[in-house]
């Protein structure tokens, strides 16, 4: 009666030893290959890739959000695809094809909900987190000549189990309100300016703050009092100066709130722009060494870090939050076009594109840590993210 036993004890040990060991998911990420469609999956605590997954479609503007116990990544593809990723297993879970151009997307308060924000067919279309399974259409606005619907950027999770977003062609932020049941109560603010090309939700989830392409300014919106309307902040901010041909747009999700100040990327111009965080007048600009792309804070808020559009892409430049200086001006390598923080700040990410490789750099000491190869790289994303509220 022993013998059996311990055949079967030997064979669960072996089973055990061929599968993949336990690990947590607190650590992973993941980068976009953007030429090959696929993700590699990346750890920071030993610095390494684990694997690449490939299928993805096109994911030339691809962004990612995470499933709250960070074991899954949602990937939103340019060309319409949202793929749910298991980044325990290393493969594809799920994948659809919603629309037929994307740009970007949320995961809901409670993590059970996945909005895509859609160019094409213009709207935003809502999904089981877990299934994948469609609940909700929700088209843009129709042009004036009937040929389309808006595009929609900027999708943005908010507290309260709500999305909110903007329509670049109509000039409206939309908010999406889920709490009482999966059919949206829908609220339209029309009017908040020309040509809203991305947003920024600050960190408590209070304002959002959408970017203007087509006007000098921004348009913001109190989410603890939305019967107030759209406030219109830092109007007429280029007055007086020269608009440069904007070679690539701002990311506004990189723009920086830190403590009383927050700082932000300006169009077409040389400069990075301070706002006072209560009030939100211009309290200063930077001049710094090409047009901004991202603008983010160490988490500890001392520094900022920038990287630029084309021809200045191969520079990193950092900032002294408090005096405002620039103290280090990198140059990395060929096109650098993103820049992810480890939660705590001890590293920094950054893809290299033309250079096909990742580095992780000290952001303290400035030295750099580790080279990892990479399919034309671009967006860098940490599962930390899926306890951070708008990313």
């Amino acid at each position: 009666m022993i013998r059996p036993f311990l055949l079967l004890a030997a064979a669960g040990l072996l089973c055990a030893c061929a599968q993949q060991p336990l690990r947590g998911t607190g650590d992973l990420g993941v980068v976009v290959e953007r030429a090959t469609g696929s993700l590699q999956l990346i750890e920071s605590s030993g610095m390494s890739s684990l694997a690449r997954i490939e299928g993805l479609g096109d994911l030339s503007h691809a962004s990612v959000v995470f499933s709250r116990d960070q074991r899954f990544a949602y990937v939103f593809g340019r060309d319409g695809g949202l793929t749910k990723v298991d980044l325990l297993r290393q493969r594809i879970d799920k994948r659809v094809i919603q629309g037929g151009n994307s740009i970007g997307g949320a995961i809901s308060q409670d993590g059970r909900l996945i909005a895509v924000g859609n160019y094409e067919p213009g709207g935003v279309k809502v999904f089981d987190a877990q299934t994948l399974e469609q609940i909700a259409d929700i088209p843009a606005t129709p042009l004036a000549d009937g040929s389309r619907n808006s595009r929609v950027v900027g999708v943005t999770d908010v507290p309260g189990q709500r999305f909110i977003y903007s329509l670049f062609d109509t000039g409206e932020t939309w908010l999406l309100d889920f709490s009482q049941s999966r059919t949206p109560q829908i609220s339209r603010f029309e009017n908040i300016g020309n040509q809203p090309y991305d947003a920024l939700l600050t960190p408590e989830g209070r304002y959002y703050i959408a970017g203007l392409f087509g006007e000098d300014g921004m348009a913001k919106i109190d989410l603890w009092h939305p019967e107030k309307g759209v406030e219109r902040i830092l109007d007429g901010y280029g007055r007086g100066q020269q608009k440069l041909p904007v070679y690539k747009m701002p990311h506004l999700e990189g723009w920086t709130v830190a403590g009383n100040q927050t700082f932000v990327p300006a169009i077409g111009q040389h400069r990075v722009l301070v706002m006072d965080s209560e009030n939100w007048q211009q309290t200063g600009a930077i001049d710094v060494a090409g047009q901004p792309i991202f603008v983010m804070a160490r988490p500890d808020a001392r520094q900022i870090w920038v990287n630029f559009a084309h021809p200045d892409n191969g520079k990193i430049q950092v900032i002294d939050s408090e005096t405002h200086d620039i103290i280090a001006t990198l140059e990395p390598g060929p096109a650098v076009l993103h820049m992810e923080f480890t939660a705590r700040g001890d590293q920094l990410w950054l893809s290299v594109r033309d250079g096909g490789e990742i580095q992780v750099w000290d952001p303290y000491t400035l030295k750099l840590l580790k080279r990892l190869s990479a399919e034309s790289p671009s967006g860098i994303f940490f599962s930390s993210r899926a306890h951070e509220t708008g990313l």
